[in-house]
């Protein structure tokens, strides 16, 4: 057949304008796609779940009335409310965003991918998500949480003609709190857990045991069985997506997810913590095969501030179809007085302006609530470790620290703003706090979940108290915060910078006085006891 260069120029030409205009077409779609992403991280980070929010407010009429965990559980539901109205994170610990995506055979993952990392930017330049994408080699923030293997994003195809998406935002507090276990073994308190159901029962009440509250309790559980070491922990955290009422299509561990959550409930762990009826909000078990050498069980821990949300998006127009977890239903999570039952704990309220004197703390014990005014600062894992062969940049004398990463912006004339002052987990600081307390003359530690004997010591030694925060009241006590006068180490990135900040009406409960007593202490041993009392066979 003769050459053509004519048709052959047309054919060409044709086809440039095909591919252009799928080129474009494409472009709309991800646009599309990407606003979806978007609204799917905002309404992750902001919003709870319909049933994330029964299962809080099942916990709140089951606790009883003036207690800690009373009042720890009435603040954590303001928070919710007040991080739904200001659009703003429940919890300043926006984790390491997790996305699960089902897609139809075709579909364009390279370009999703893409997508989803332009959201991830836009969310955290809006304060949706803290920056906490840290070079695990150099400890430098990326500031945007783009990095190697962050975000992470599972794909999977289907034959649906849509695209599903799910994202989990689970924090570093609780993602600290999962575990492992390799059968058979010795656990504390419940003896020798062997290969078989009974040792996978004991493995999984352990796993609630050890989080005590420094998971921020009440949470939730994961469990997978078998699988190696990384498709187990896979497996754990594949479950925390199952809605929490439905129904295990095993049997066997619709049993055990029932036993479970119920005798979870009566080691007396509570609310941060502190004590009381609720420990557990929901457990979700799953299993896999396993080679005969190998038996694990994994444990994905997640705090009451359950984030996790899921949508349909066409795969024509990138659009939102439909929620995954949302309801027509709107949860009210406030509970009437006479829901509760009990006897309330004997507590006292103290009002104290920084800096604080060593006299005002010894006079503090266990149990009370205090309300902080005055300047405070934040200290986290890096600024400890500096202080320790460094003078603060600040006079810490009769001051007070604060475990808090929290999520800044800041405004066209450079000034910052918190979006959200949740304390982390304060038992990471443990190798240091003690000397930080001595070197500086710090009078109060706030944080979350409690610290060890050391810092108990030194709390002792030097006059000082340990402030249990409300974990995750991210927005409760970013409304505490009247300014921020200034900011020291941002070379170390936003979340492990030295905050300081003017509070007014900052209330914790000493949970570790200067007289040597923990509420900690007390509630590991009596938890201990009661998880004892479980240690008999039950399937």
């Amino acid at each position: 057949m003769p050459y053509d260069s004519a048709l052959c120029s047309h054919s060409a030409f044709i086809i440039q304008i095909m591919r252009y205009q799928f080129m474009k077409e494409e472009g709309v779609y991800m646009q599309a796609f990407k606003e979806s992403i978007l609204q799917l991280i905002t309404e992750t980070s902001t919003n709870l779940p319909a049933d994330v929010r029964k299962a809080i407010k099942k916990s709140r009429e089951l606790e009883n009335a003036g207690t800690r965990s009373a009042l720890a559980l009435s603040t954590i539901c303001d928070n919710i409310q007040m991080a739904e109205e200001n659009v703003s994170p429940i919890c300043q610990d926006t984790g390491m965003p997790t996305f699960k995506i089902k897609v139809p055979v075709g579909a364009n993952q390279i370009e999703m991918s893409k997508a989803i990392r332009e959201a991830i930017v836009e969310a955290t330049q809006k304060g949706i998500l803290r920056p906490n994408s840290v070079d695990s080699l150099t400890g430098e923030n990326s500031g945007n949480n783009l990095g190697e293997g962050v975000p992470v994003i599972h794909y999977e195809q289907w034959e649906k003609d849509e695209v599903e998406v799910r994202l989990i935002l689970k924090g570093g507090g609780c993602e600290n709190k999962n575990i492992q276990y390799s059968l058979p073994c010795e656990l504390e308190g419940l003896g020798r857990a062997g290969r078989d159901l009974d040792g996978i029962r004991k493995c999984i009440l352990h796993s609630v045991y050890q989080a005590q509250g420094q998971g921020c309790s009440a949470g939730f559980i994961g469990v997978g069985i078998g699988g190696d070491r990384t498709t187990g922990y896979e497996l754990a955290k594949k479950q925390l997506f199952r809605h929490l009422d439905d129904t295990n299509p095993n049997p066997k561990l619709a049993e055990l997810e029932e036993y479970i959550l119920e005798k979870a409930n009566t080691l007396s762990i509570g609310t941060m913590g502190f004590g009381g009826e609720v420990t557990l909000l929901g457990c979700k078990i799953g299993a896999m095969h396993r080679i005969p050498a190998s038996f694990y069980v994994s444990v994905a821990y997640n705090c009451w501030a359950f984030r996790r949300q899921g949508v349909t998006i066409d795969p024509k127009t990138g659009k939102i179809t439909r929620w995954l977890y949302q309801s027509d239903e709107k949860v009210d999570l406030q509970v009437k007085e006479d829901n509760h039952t009990g006897s309330s704990e004997n507590t006292r309220t103290v009002e104290l302006h920084t800096p604080i004197t060593e006299e005002q703390v010894r006079q503090l014990k266990v149990g009370d609530i205090v309300i902080i005014n005055g300047p405070i600062y934040t200290g986290r894992d890096a600024i400890h470790k500096h202080l320790m062969d460094h003078d603060a940049p600040v006079d810490l004398n009769g001051g007070v620290i604060y475990h808090c990463g929290p999520v800044m912006l800041k405004d066209q004339d450079g000034n910052w703003h918190v979006k959200a002052a949740g304390p982390t987990t304060s038992i990471r600081e443990e190798p240091y706090q003690g000397d930080i307390i001595k070197k500086f003359g710090i009078r109060a530690i706030i944080g979350k979940g409690g610290m060890g004997k050391k810092t108990l010591q030194a709390l002792k030694e030097h006059g000082a108290v340990y402030l249990n925060a409300i974990g995750g009241a991210a927005q409760y006590y970013a409304d505490c915060i009247t300014s921020v006068d200034g900011v020291d180490f941002m070379e170390f990135g936003v979340p492990e910078a030295m905050w300081h900040l003017q509070v007014k009406g900052f209330a914790a409960i000493v949970t570790m006085d200067a007289h040597g007593n923990s509420l900690h202490e007390d509630v590991d041993k009596t938890s201990l006891e009661k998880l004892a009392e479980l240690k008999d066979p039950v399937f």
